[in-house]
């Protein structure tokens, strides 16, 4: 099962300058929670902005270029590469970027969104969600101190 998390605000901002431009500290937690103990996918910038695999996960890192190496992390070239890396995982989550978000969303099973009640400058974007494909399938609401978020998780809809 292909999983994507993120987290993202009103108006899809996801990140600004190969960082989060806010601070919840509860998602993060949530975040950890949720994808320890499974291959996480990500990007090779979002790699870089956390700068080291993240513990208790197979740390799988996408990147176009052929040279690029990293210790501690699976090197691949594409998002079908990464899932056969994953091998028999029975989870496996999409951390990140936004251009590994839009090529994965189609072939995603399952959402994982911290839906953020505010908007935020930004240059990375979550891709819009055919919110009609996916059933929700559980919703935690929070009131942080700056603005309101969700945890929300979304399962495609199985063909008839």
């Amino acid at each position: 099962m292909l999983s994507l998390i993120a987290a993202l605000a009103r108006n899809h901002t996801i990140g600004i300058d190969n960082s989060l431009p806010w601070h919840l500290p509860e998602d993060l937690k949530y975040f950890r929670k949720t994808t320890s103990g499974h291959a996480i996918i990500m990007g090779r910038k979002t790699y870089e902005s956390i700068g080291r695999p993240l513990p208790n996960r197979h740390n799988i890192v996408v990147s176009r270029n052929p040279d690029w190496r990293a210790e501690g992390v699976t090197v691949v070239h594409s998002i079908a590469a990464a899932l056969a890396a994953a091998g028999t995982e029975e989870e496996v989550f999409l951390i990140g970027g936004a251009t590994l978000y839009r090529e994965a969303l189609p072939m995603a099973d399952r959402l994982y969104l911290t839906e953020i009640d505010a908007d935020f400058s930004g240059d990375a974007f979550f891709p819009d969600v055919p919110y009609a494909q996916f059933k929700e399938l559980q919703r935690d609401s929070h009131q942080g101190d700056d603005f309101a978020y969700s945890f929300v998780v979304y399962e495609r809809n199985q063909p008839a």
